[in-house]
Protein backbone atom coordinates (compact mmCIF):
# COMPACT_ATOMS: atom_id res chain seq x y z
CA UNK A 1 0.00 0.00 0.00
CA UNK A 2 1.43 3.16 -1.14
CA UNK A 3 1.76 5.96 1.78
CA UNK A 4 -0.24 8.63 1.16
CA UNK A 5 1.41 12.03 0.50
CA UNK A 6 1.08 15.19 2.41
CA UNK A 7 -0.22 18.14 1.32
CA UNK A 8 2.74 20.66 0.99
CA UNK A 9 2.00 24.69 1.39
CA UNK A 10 3.14 26.34 -2.04
CA UNK A 11 3.52 29.61 -2.71
CA UNK A 12 5.69 32.63 -2.30
CA UNK A 13 6.46 33.76 1.35
CA UNK A 14 6.76 37.38 2.16
CA UNK A 15 9.23 38.38 4.90
CA UNK A 16 7.11 41.02 6.39
CA UNK A 17 3.63 41.30 7.29
CA UNK A 18 2.43 44.72 6.69
CA UNK A 19 1.30 45.62 9.93
CA UNK A 20 4.83 45.06 10.70
CA UNK A 21 6.31 47.81 8.65
CA UNK A 22 7.74 50.77 10.23
CA UNK A 23 5.79 53.56 8.75
CA UNK A 24 8.58 56.47 7.43
CA UNK A 25 8.04 59.74 9.33
CA UNK A 26 7.21 62.37 6.33
CA UNK A 27 5.53 65.19 7.53
CA UNK A 28 5.36 67.00 4.57
CA UNK A 29 2.22 65.90 3.04
CA UNK A 30 0.17 66.14 6.04
CA UNK A 31 1.66 69.52 6.54
CA UNK A 32 0.38 70.17 2.15
CA UNK A 33 -2.75 68.81 3.46
CA UNK A 34 -3.28 71.08 6.47
CA UNK A 35 -1.95 74.60 4.78
CA UNK A 36 -4.13 73.96 2.31
CA UNK A 37 -7.40 73.41 4.13
CA UNK A 38 -6.59 76.38 6.17
CA UNK A 39 -6.23 78.56 2.86
CA UNK A 40 -9.93 77.55 2.08
CA UNK A 41 -11.50 77.99 5.59
CA UNK A 42 -9.39 81.23 5.57
CA UNK A 43 -9.53 83.37 8.53
CA UNK A 44 -13.32 81.87 9.65
CA UNK A 45 -12.54 79.78 13.31
CA UNK A 46 -15.86 78.60 12.83
CA UNK A 47 -14.63 77.11 9.76
CA UNK A 48 -11.31 76.22 10.49
CA UNK A 49 -12.45 74.04 13.62
CA UNK A 50 -14.68 72.12 11.26
CA UNK A 51 -11.85 71.56 9.42
CA UNK A 52 -9.89 70.17 11.70
CA UNK A 53 -12.30 67.97 13.37
CA UNK A 54 -13.16 66.23 10.38
CA UNK A 55 -9.37 66.17 9.50
CA UNK A 56 -8.53 64.30 12.27
CA UNK A 57 -10.68 60.95 10.87
CA UNK A 58 -8.59 60.93 7.72
CA UNK A 59 -5.20 62.45 9.23
CA UNK A 60 -2.34 60.89 11.63
CA UNK A 61 -3.04 63.65 14.60
CA UNK A 62 -0.83 61.56 16.99
CA UNK A 63 2.41 61.25 14.86
CA UNK A 64 2.30 64.64 13.59
CA UNK A 65 1.26 66.69 16.44
CA UNK A 66 3.80 68.80 16.43
CA UNK A 67 3.48 69.70 13.08
CA UNK A 68 -0.23 70.57 13.74
CA UNK A 69 -0.07 72.52 16.65
CA UNK A 70 3.37 74.29 14.42
CA UNK A 71 0.72 75.16 11.60
CA UNK A 72 -1.80 76.67 13.71
CA UNK A 73 0.42 78.93 15.82
CA UNK A 74 3.11 80.10 12.96
CA UNK A 75 1.62 79.33 9.78
CA UNK A 76 4.29 76.35 8.96
CA UNK A 77 6.79 74.14 10.94
CA UNK A 78 9.06 75.68 12.90
CA UNK A 79 13.34 75.07 12.94
CA UNK A 80 15.00 74.92 16.48
CA UNK A 81 15.07 78.57 17.65
CA UNK A 82 11.80 79.17 16.48
CA UNK A 83 12.17 80.25 12.43
CA UNK A 84 10.19 78.46 9.80
CA UNK A 85 11.37 76.16 7.80
CA UNK A 86 11.80 77.91 4.20
CA UNK A 87 11.51 74.62 1.71
CA UNK A 88 8.17 74.28 3.09
CA UNK A 89 4.88 75.14 2.56
CA UNK A 90 3.16 77.87 4.44
CA UNK A 91 -0.11 79.46 5.29
CA UNK A 92 -1.05 83.12 6.19
CA UNK A 93 -4.30 81.88 8.08
CA UNK A 94 -2.49 81.09 11.76
CA UNK A 95 -2.23 82.62 15.10
CA UNK A 96 0.82 84.92 14.50
CA UNK A 97 -0.63 86.59 11.62
CA UNK A 98 -4.23 87.22 13.62
CA UNK A 99 -5.37 90.28 14.83
CA UNK A 100 -3.17 91.49 18.41
CA UNK A 101 -6.58 91.95 20.74
CA UNK A 102 -7.95 90.02 23.69
CA UNK A 103 -10.87 89.09 21.47
CA UNK A 104 -9.12 87.13 18.62
CA UNK A 105 -6.94 85.56 20.96
CA UNK A 106 -9.86 83.86 23.09
CA UNK A 107 -12.02 82.92 19.61
CA UNK A 108 -8.37 81.20 18.52
CA UNK A 109 -8.01 79.36 22.45
CA UNK A 110 -11.58 78.37 21.40
CA UNK A 111 -9.99 76.60 18.39
CA UNK A 112 -7.50 74.71 20.28
CA UNK A 113 -9.76 73.83 23.06
CA UNK A 114 -12.28 72.16 20.45
CA UNK A 115 -9.64 70.18 18.60
CA UNK A 116 -8.44 68.88 22.31
CA UNK A 117 -12.09 67.85 23.25
CA UNK A 118 -12.74 66.04 20.21
CA UNK A 119 -8.93 64.07 19.89
CA UNK A 120 -7.83 63.77 23.91
CA UNK A 121 -4.58 62.24 22.90
CA UNK A 122 -3.70 65.11 21.53
CA UNK A 123 -3.63 66.92 25.29
CA UNK A 124 0.18 65.86 26.26
CA UNK A 125 1.57 66.75 22.44
CA UNK A 126 -0.73 70.41 22.77
CA UNK A 127 1.22 71.15 26.67
CA UNK A 128 4.46 69.72 24.85
CA UNK A 129 4.47 72.50 22.08
CA UNK A 130 3.41 75.79 24.76
CA UNK A 131 6.51 74.56 26.55
CA UNK A 132 8.86 74.26 23.44
CA UNK A 133 7.31 77.64 21.96
CA UNK A 134 7.87 79.30 25.26
CA UNK A 135 11.85 78.67 24.97
CA UNK A 136 12.39 79.92 21.76
CA UNK A 137 10.44 83.57 22.33
CA UNK A 138 13.32 85.47 20.95
CA UNK A 139 12.97 83.65 17.57
CA UNK A 140 9.60 85.77 17.70
CA UNK A 141 8.52 88.83 17.18
CA UNK A 142 7.52 91.43 19.80
CA UNK A 143 3.72 91.29 18.13
CA UNK A 144 3.79 87.38 17.76
CA UNK A 145 4.72 87.14 21.48
CA UNK A 146 2.22 89.38 22.70
CA UNK A 147 -0.11 87.08 21.02
CA UNK A 148 1.30 83.95 22.26
CA UNK A 149 1.07 85.38 25.52
CA UNK A 150 -2.16 86.08 25.67
CA UNK A 151 -3.29 83.28 24.24
CA UNK A 152 -1.53 81.01 26.98
CA UNK A 153 -3.02 83.08 29.95
CA UNK A 154 -6.83 82.33 28.61
CA UNK A 155 -5.25 78.53 27.66
CA UNK A 156 -4.17 78.52 31.46
CA UNK A 157 -7.72 80.25 33.03
CA UNK A 158 -9.44 77.28 30.84
CA UNK A 159 -7.46 74.56 31.94
CA UNK A 160 -6.56 73.44 28.85
CA UNK A 161 -2.83 73.79 29.91
CA UNK A 162 -1.19 73.57 33.42
CA UNK A 163 0.65 76.33 34.76
CA UNK A 164 3.83 73.39 35.03
CA UNK A 165 4.71 75.21 31.12
CA UNK A 166 5.88 78.66 32.92
CA UNK A 167 8.87 76.93 33.61
CA UNK A 168 10.11 77.70 30.34
CA UNK A 169 9.65 80.82 31.07
CA UNK A 170 13.14 80.31 33.69
CA UNK A 171 14.85 79.59 31.11
CA UNK A 172 17.95 81.85 31.58
CA UNK A 173 18.77 83.24 28.10
CA UNK A 174 15.36 84.51 27.95
CA UNK A 175 15.35 86.18 32.05
CA UNK A 176 18.52 87.54 31.11
CA UNK A 177 17.18 89.60 28.51
CA UNK A 178 13.97 90.61 30.04
CA UNK A 179 11.85 88.68 27.50
CA UNK A 180 9.99 86.55 30.59
CA UNK A 181 8.93 89.44 32.73
CA UNK A 182 7.60 90.94 29.58
CA UNK A 183 5.66 87.93 28.19
CA UNK A 184 4.94 87.74 31.87
CA UNK A 185 3.08 90.93 31.72
CA UNK A 186 0.65 89.89 29.13
CA UNK A 187 0.77 86.53 29.88
CA UNK A 188 -1.26 87.47 33.91
CA UNK A 189 -2.81 89.89 32.15
CA UNK A 190 -4.96 87.84 30.33
CA UNK A 191 -5.42 84.66 33.07
CA UNK A 192 -6.37 87.76 34.89
CA UNK A 193 -9.06 88.93 32.56
CA UNK A 194 -10.38 85.58 32.24
CA UNK A 195 -10.07 84.45 35.86
CA UNK A 196 -9.09 86.19 38.75
CA UNK A 197 -6.17 86.30 41.31
CA UNK A 198 -7.42 83.49 43.44
CA UNK A 199 -8.00 81.34 40.69
CA UNK A 200 -4.55 82.13 39.77
CA UNK A 201 -2.77 81.76 42.58
CA UNK A 202 -4.98 78.32 43.19
CA UNK A 203 -3.14 77.13 39.61
CA UNK A 204 0.57 78.06 40.52
CA UNK A 205 0.51 76.50 44.23
CA UNK A 206 -0.42 73.68 42.45
CA UNK A 207 2.27 73.12 40.59
CA UNK A 208 4.93 74.94 43.01
CA UNK A 209 5.41 77.86 41.18
CA UNK A 210 4.23 80.16 43.71
CA UNK A 211 7.32 80.78 45.55
CA UNK A 212 9.31 81.16 42.13
CA UNK A 213 7.58 84.21 40.79
CA UNK A 214 10.85 86.43 41.54
CA UNK A 215 12.88 84.24 39.21
CA UNK A 216 11.33 85.72 36.21
CA UNK A 217 14.23 88.32 37.03
CA UNK A 218 18.08 87.63 36.66
CA UNK A 219 19.49 87.47 39.88
CA UNK A 220 21.01 91.01 40.08
CA UNK A 221 16.90 92.54 40.19
CA UNK A 222 15.66 89.37 42.04
CA UNK A 223 13.62 91.12 44.79
CA UNK A 224 10.33 91.88 45.53
CA UNK A 225 10.78 95.57 45.59
CA UNK A 226 12.01 94.87 41.81
CA UNK A 227 9.11 92.55 40.83
CA UNK A 228 6.38 94.75 43.01
CA UNK A 229 7.14 97.57 41.04
CA UNK A 230 7.68 96.22 37.70
CA UNK A 231 4.41 94.26 37.54
CA UNK A 232 2.90 97.43 39.55
CA UNK A 233 3.54 99.62 36.97
CA UNK A 234 2.55 97.24 34.13
CA UNK A 235 -1.05 97.38 35.78
CA UNK A 236 -1.22 94.04 37.24
CA UNK A 237 -1.28 95.02 41.53
CA UNK A 238 -2.81 92.01 42.38
CA UNK A 239 0.30 89.95 41.00
CA UNK A 240 2.52 92.06 42.99
CA UNK A 241 0.54 91.48 46.15
CA UNK A 242 0.19 87.92 45.81
CA UNK A 243 4.41 87.85 45.13
CA UNK A 244 4.75 90.11 48.23
CA UNK A 245 2.85 87.96 50.58
CA UNK A 246 4.24 84.58 49.13
CA UNK A 247 7.87 85.87 50.00
CA UNK A 248 6.74 86.73 53.43
CA UNK A 249 5.18 83.55 53.84
CA UNK A 250 8.52 81.67 52.68
CA UNK A 251 10.68 84.09 55.11
CA UNK A 252 8.49 83.32 57.78
CA UNK A 253 8.69 79.46 57.71
CA UNK A 254 12.19 79.85 57.13
CA UNK A 255 12.92 82.08 60.56
CA UNK A 256 10.60 79.62 62.39
CA UNK A 257 12.78 76.88 60.91
CA UNK A 258 15.73 78.46 62.05
CA UNK A 259 14.57 79.13 65.49
CA UNK A 260 13.64 75.09 65.75
CA UNK A 261 17.32 74.55 64.70
CA UNK A 262 18.40 76.79 67.40
CA UNK A 263 16.31 75.18 69.98
CA UNK A 264 17.58 72.17 69.40
CA UNK A 265 21.33 72.74 69.37
CA UNK A 266 20.42 74.49 72.52
CA UNK A 267 21.58 77.89 71.38
CA UNK A 268 20.91 80.85 74.04
CA UNK A 269 18.37 83.18 72.93
CA UNK A 270 20.19 86.14 75.14
CA UNK A 271 21.76 87.52 72.06
CA UNK A 272 18.64 87.60 69.80
CA UNK A 273 18.94 91.11 68.41
CA UNK A 274 14.57 92.14 67.62
CA UNK A 275 14.79 94.91 65.97
CA UNK A 276 17.71 93.68 63.45
CA UNK A 277 15.62 90.12 62.69
CA UNK A 278 12.49 91.99 62.22
CA UNK A 279 14.67 94.27 59.65
CA UNK A 280 15.76 91.12 58.25
CA UNK A 281 12.89 89.55 57.32
CA UNK A 282 10.67 92.55 56.72
CA UNK A 283 8.18 91.63 59.02
CA UNK A 284 6.19 93.29 62.23
CA UNK A 285 7.04 91.98 65.62
CA UNK A 286 3.13 91.11 65.64
CA UNK A 287 4.64 88.48 62.75
CA UNK A 288 7.45 87.69 64.60
CA UNK A 289 5.65 86.85 68.11
CA UNK A 290 3.18 84.69 66.27
CA UNK A 291 6.31 83.01 64.58
CA UNK A 292 7.97 82.61 67.81
CA UNK A 293 5.02 81.41 69.85
CA UNK A 294 4.47 78.53 67.48
CA UNK A 295 8.03 77.57 66.84
CA UNK A 296 8.57 76.91 70.94
CA UNK A 297 4.77 75.27 71.45
CA UNK A 298 5.80 72.92 68.36
CA UNK A 299 8.75 72.09 69.48
CA UNK A 300 8.12 69.48 72.34
CA UNK A 301 6.46 66.59 72.41
CA UNK A 302 3.32 67.28 74.60
CA UNK A 303 2.38 64.58 77.63
CA UNK A 304 -1.11 63.16 76.45
CA UNK A 305 -2.56 63.57 80.30
CA UNK A 306 -4.23 66.66 80.99
CA UNK A 307 -2.87 66.88 84.46
CA UNK A 308 0.68 66.37 83.13
CA UNK A 309 0.76 69.27 80.09
CA UNK A 310 0.58 71.91 82.60
CA UNK A 311 3.41 71.42 84.57
CA UNK A 312 5.22 70.70 81.32
CA UNK A 313 4.20 74.24 79.95
CA UNK A 314 4.70 75.63 82.35
CA UNK A 315 8.56 74.60 82.56
CA UNK A 316 8.67 74.71 78.98
CA UNK A 317 7.42 78.44 78.80
CA UNK A 318 9.96 80.08 81.99
CA UNK A 319 12.99 78.71 80.22
CA UNK A 320 11.68 80.44 76.56
CA UNK A 321 9.76 83.64 78.29
CA UNK A 322 12.79 85.98 77.64
CA UNK A 323 12.61 85.06 73.31
CA UNK A 324 8.88 85.64 73.93
CA UNK A 325 9.25 89.10 75.79
CA UNK A 326 11.85 90.01 73.18
CA UNK A 327 9.12 90.41 70.89
CA UNK A 328 6.40 92.01 72.81
CA UNK A 329 7.31 95.67 73.15
CA UNK A 330 4.12 96.53 71.89
CA UNK A 331 0.89 96.56 73.23
CA UNK A 332 -0.81 94.76 69.88
CA UNK A 333 2.01 92.08 70.05
CA UNK A 334 0.75 91.35 73.62
CA UNK A 335 -2.79 91.01 72.42
CA UNK A 336 -1.94 88.73 69.33
CA UNK A 337 -0.09 86.46 71.76
CA UNK A 338 -2.71 86.07 74.29
CA UNK A 339 -5.25 85.37 70.85
CA UNK A 340 -2.82 82.87 69.63
CA UNK A 341 -2.58 81.02 73.16
CA UNK A 342 -6.00 81.52 73.48
CA UNK A 343 -6.06 79.67 70.02
CA UNK A 344 -3.09 76.89 70.73
CA UNK A 345 -5.03 75.91 73.92
CA UNK A 346 -8.77 75.30 72.46
CA UNK A 347 -7.41 73.79 69.34
CA UNK A 348 -5.08 71.03 71.49
CA UNK A 349 -7.75 69.50 73.92
CA UNK A 350 -5.22 68.37 76.64
CA UNK A 351 -4.66 72.85 77.09
CA UNK A 352 -8.00 73.13 77.52
CA UNK A 353 -7.24 74.00 81.50
CA UNK A 354 -3.93 75.46 81.33
CA UNK A 355 -4.88 78.80 79.51
CA UNK A 356 -4.82 80.66 82.78
CA UNK A 357 -1.48 79.28 84.21
CA UNK A 358 0.16 80.06 81.22
CA UNK A 359 -1.25 83.40 81.43
CA UNK A 360 -0.06 84.46 84.95
CA UNK A 361 3.17 82.74 84.39
CA UNK A 362 3.97 85.18 81.34
CA UNK A 363 2.52 88.19 83.04
CA UNK A 364 5.20 87.42 86.03
CA UNK A 365 7.71 86.78 83.38
CA UNK A 366 7.20 90.62 81.81
CA UNK A 367 5.75 89.21 78.62
CA UNK A 368 2.11 90.00 79.03
CA UNK A 369 1.14 93.26 80.83
CA UNK A 370 -1.50 93.83 82.70
CA UNK A 371 -3.01 96.23 80.43
CA UNK A 372 -2.94 93.77 77.42
CA UNK A 373 -5.27 91.07 79.74
CA UNK A 374 -7.39 93.27 80.70
CA UNK A 375 -7.84 94.42 77.03
CA UNK A 376 -8.18 90.86 75.62
CA UNK A 377 -10.56 89.85 78.53
CA UNK A 378 -12.98 92.73 77.68
CA UNK A 379 -12.44 93.17 73.90
CA UNK A 380 -10.13 91.63 72.03
CA UNK A 381 -10.11 87.61 72.81
CA UNK A 382 -11.44 85.22 69.49
CA UNK A 383 -14.71 83.30 69.75
CA UNK A 384 -12.58 80.02 70.21
CA UNK A 385 -13.41 78.10 73.82
CA UNK A 386 -14.36 82.06 74.64
CA UNK A 387 -16.61 80.90 77.45
CA UNK A 388 -14.13 78.39 79.08
CA UNK A 389 -11.46 80.62 79.29
CA UNK A 390 -13.10 83.66 80.41
CA UNK A 391 -14.54 82.12 83.04
CA UNK A 392 -10.80 81.01 83.98
CA UNK A 393 -9.35 84.30 84.02
CA UNK A 394 -12.39 85.96 86.23
CA UNK A 395 -10.16 85.40 89.45
CA UNK A 396 -7.40 86.96 87.97
CA UNK A 397 -9.10 89.66 86.11
CA UNK A 398 -10.50 90.77 89.51
CA UNK A 399 -7.49 90.37 91.06
CA UNK A 400 -5.52 93.06 88.30
CA UNK A 401 -8.17 95.67 88.97
CA UNK A 402 -8.52 95.59 92.70
CA UNK A 403 -4.54 94.86 93.86
CA UNK A 404 -2.40 97.80 94.42
CA UNK A 405 0.13 98.68 92.47
CA UNK A 406 3.88 96.41 92.65
CA UNK A 407 1.89 94.11 94.46
CA UNK A 408 0.56 91.78 91.78
CA UNK A 409 3.21 89.65 91.13
CA UNK A 410 3.68 89.20 95.25
CA UNK A 411 0.08 87.81 96.15
CA UNK A 412 -1.24 85.90 93.15
CA UNK A 413 0.03 82.41 92.86
CA UNK A 414 0.76 80.75 89.77
CA UNK A 415 -1.35 77.31 90.25
CA UNK A 416 -4.63 78.86 91.62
Amino acid sequence: MNAIQKPTLTGQRFKTRKRDEKKVFDPTQFQETIVQGLNQTGSDLDAVAKFLDASGAKLDYRRYAETLFDILVAGGMLAPGGTLSDDLTRTEFCLFTAQEDLETMQAYAQVFNKLIRRYKYLEKGFEEEIKKLLLFLKGFTESERNKLAMLTGILLANGNISASILNSLYNENLVKEGVSAAFAVKLFKSWIHEKDINSVAGSLRKVGMDNRLLELFPANKRSCEHFSKYFTDAGLKELSDFARNQQAIGSRKELQKDLQEQMERGDPFKDVSPKEEMKKNNISEQTMIGIVWTSVMSYVEWNKKEELVTEQAIKHLKQYSPLLKAFTSQGASEILLLVKMQEYCYDNIHFMNSFQKIVVLLYKADVLSEEAILKWYTEAHVAKGRSVFLEQMKKFVEWLKNAEEGEHGLHFTLVR
